[in-house]
């Protein structure tokens, strides 16, 4: 296919783990097994060891990754025609996102059903079929294997049992849709249709990818904290006037403008706007800002151009962070547009894949306008490079989890409470509700 894979303007990083590498050994870990007791103050408090446990982790990957939830795969656009492939994962599962020559989308574990060897090494690509290298079983595009080598034998002898049928030994398939361009897949047939999943959320996600998609590039992180640490930061929506110097100091997102916050019904999914340029005199602020380190009059920028966003759809918001239990980021900042996908790789390390995109139909100056803002998010961006900075720091604080636990009643203590203030903890509050349920502790 001319022009594949597509361009990857800013980045050095394919979407993914080098899939060559090897992931623990996955076993289901009974509910019962982690007998650890969580603190009075429910979800309300997060024990330190549940960062680090390594029976937590393994638990993890059965009861959440694997659970009944929609996980983030990719964009329609990374698979824009019959054959294309993106090769990623959920949770320590290899999944290969692939369109059929009938333009159908499938999700599918890369792994052969003969002896389990991978079927695809590259990131992305294109072919007509998927073959295993090792015994040269084929597949077609939707998983379903469709020849065998030597299946019969050879003068006689050799060969697969007489009763061996190709439609009983394809790829393990999972379940897929998609909303706006943006692709989700499940492992259980029993979890809700995706926008029932969603929830009001969904309109965050239609509100931003609005029209035909373009990847403008990726660009992947690795971060030595638990993948938890990380999910509860895009929730967490009263640090950035806080922790990030360039949202303060600049103006692009301030507890003094104008915010809101929309949580799903069931509390696992959430976003967060702030519409930049709407001060709200306050003397309470002032005199809080006045003593926030990430205040600082003093900064300037030698190019000013990065500040320059336009209102592209119509609403005044600067900022939107959305997040979906349990590993997904869609993000409008400016005019950046992008998602992050978070990939436990372990107790103590994650990974988080940013894949940038603008619109089919931007012009030029608008797509350079998301080329520069690019420099805003990402494992370097002058906003988020503090996000990673600080869950790592949270890890090397806690060390072993041996004792202590967070507090977070900010805004409250209930998981109603808060309401839609971005002032609060409420989204954490509701993360560590659904993730006892999901784990049963």
């Amino acid at each position: 296919m001319a022009g594949w894979p597509p361009a990857r303007q800013g980045a050095h990083c394919a979407p993914m783990d080098c899939p060559l590498s090897s992931a623990p050994a996955q076993q289901e870990i009974p509910a019962g097994a982690i007998r650890r007791p969580w603190p009075q103050g429910g979800f309300t408090s997060a024990p330190y060891w549940v960062y680090s446990d390594p029976a937590v982790y393994a638990r993890e990957q059965q009861a959440i990754f694997r659970g009944k939830s929609w996980h983030y795969l990719g964009l329609e656009a990374e698979v824009p025609d019959a054959g294309c492939y993106k090769n990623t994962y959920i949770g320590e599962a290899n999944v290969l996102l692939t369109r059929a020559e009938d333009g159908s989308l499938h999700a599918m574990l890369n792994r052969c059903a003969h002896r389990g060897n991978m079927i695809c090494r590259e990131a992305f690509g294109q072919a007509e079929k998927l073959h295993c290298v090792y015994h040269s079983w084929n597949y077609n595009l939707k998983g379903d294997l469709t020849f065998v080598a030597f299946r019969n034998g050879l003068r006689g002898e050799g060969g697969l049992p007489k009763d061996f049928e190709l439609a009983d030994h394809g790829l393990q398939k999972l379940r897929v849709a998609s909303i706006a361009g943006v692709v989700f897949a499940t492992f259980r047939a029993d979890t809700p249709p995706l926008e029932e999943w969603l929830g009001d959320v969904a309109d965050g996600i239609r509100r931003v990818c609005r029209k035909p998609l373009k990847v403008l590039g990726y660009d992947t992180q690795r971060i030595h904290a638990n993948w938890k640490a990380y999910h509860e930061n895009p929730r967490d929506s009263y640090h950035a006037n806080i922790l990030h110097t360039f949202y303060g100091t600049f103006g692009l997102s301030r507890q003094s403008q104008e915010s809101g916050m929309v949580l799903d019904a069931s509390g696992r999914h959430v976003y967060f706007y702030t519409k930049a340029g709407t001060e709200k005199a306050s003397a309470d602020y002032k005199e809080t800002a006045s003593a926030l380190r990430s205040h600082n009059e003093g900064l300037m920028l030698e190019d000013p151009s990065i500040l320059k966003w336009r209102d592209e759809f119509g609403d005044g918001i600067s900022v939107q962070i959305l997040s979906t239990y349990p590993s997904f980021v869609l993000h409008q900042i400016a005019n950046s547009l992008a998602t992050r996908q978070l990939l436990p790789k372990g107790p103590g390390r994650c990974d988080l894949v940013w894949t940038y995109f603008g619109f089919a139909d931007d012009d030029a100056e608008t797509e350079r306008m998301r080329l520069v803002q690019m420099n805003l998010a990402g494992s370097a961006g002058m906003v988020s490079v503090e996000d990673a900075a600080v869950c790592e720091m949270i890890r090397r604080a806690v060390g072993d989890g041996a004792e202590g636990e967070s507090y977070i009643r900010m805004g409250g203590s209930t998981l109603e409470s808060g309401g839609n203030s971005k002032l609060s903890e409420r989204a954490i509050r509701n993360f560590w509700h659904a993730y006892r349920e999901d784990m049963e502790i």
